[in-house]
């Protein structure tokens, strides 16, 4: 099993373009996978783990509900912001400057073969990574995702998660609000759930922005640690701050 994640951080890219290389990186994995099973190769598989942060776009996933979309056409124009259905699991939400988005590319099969267990160690990194700066967040049951404040009246959401897998390739992967707008936010029903709210880092710490490249390193600490795996290439420095 090769465990050696390879890490690019993209800066700012458009969505649609995002979109296009990581389906060109999971269809690299794909066809690997499908060569060793014809030929009864042993071939290994590589991994990925894209950093980017998107221009204002709201994505519907394809278990959606359209409806949790609150702009016409024409509004979304006015707010510079695109819209794409996309083949992920989950409902809408936003993607926007401010915000650290990571998709995890990788052959599962090279870790383990189970889903669940990969969203709930995703959800993980985002744990460990937000106690470092003193935030005591958690799972809600039934609802992916990372959140503060569970089980009260102030319940929000932090981190939203949608993944896509296939011959247990994944695809897609989280979004972390460090610095982000939240009025983005007041156009959508996130992740179609009602009655409860939307945070970034940089409000929960009372700070008028937090260093993106910082938490991007505490991230990937946290993402060797909890999937036992090796980061490599990349331009990010890594840390053990």
């Amino acid at each position: 099993m090769n465990k050696k994640v390879i890490l690019e951080d993209l800066g700012n890219k458009d969505y649609k373009e995002a979109w296009d290389y990581q389906e060109q990186l999971f269809q690299s994995i794909f066809d690997v996978k499908s060569k060793n099973r014809k030929e009864s190769l042993e071939t290994p598989t590589n991994n990925y783990f894209l950093f980017v942060e998107h221009p204002h776009v709201y994505t519907l996933g394809k278990s959606g509900d359209l409806s949790n979309l609150l702009l016409n056409e024409k509004q979304l124009k006015e707010k510079n912001a695109s819209f794409y259905k996309i083949n992920r699991g989950g409902d809408i939400t936003y993607h926007g400057p401010g915000q650290i988005v990571g998709y995890p590319i990788l052959d599962l099969d090279n870790f383990f073969t189970d889903i669940h267990k990969y969203l709930r160690f995703l959800e993980e990194v985002i744990i460990l990574t937000l106690d470092e700066y003193g935030l005591k967040a958690s799972r809600s049951e039934g609802e992916t995702g990372v959140w503060l404040d569970v089980g009260t009246p102030f319940a929000r959401k932090i981190c939203a998660m949608g993944v896509r897998a296939s011959r247990w390739i994944t695809m897609h992967g989280f979004a972390l609000n460090v610095n982000a707008n939240l009025g983005y936010f007041d156009n959508i029903i996130p992740c179609g759930i009602r009655g409860k709210g939307v945070t970034s880092l940089n409000v929960e710490l009372g700070q008028e922005k937090v260093d993106e490249t910082q938490v991007k390193q505490k991230l990937l600490k946290h993402f060797k640690e909890v999937f036992q795996a090796e980061i490599i290439s990349g331009e990010l420095i890594e840390t053990d701050s």
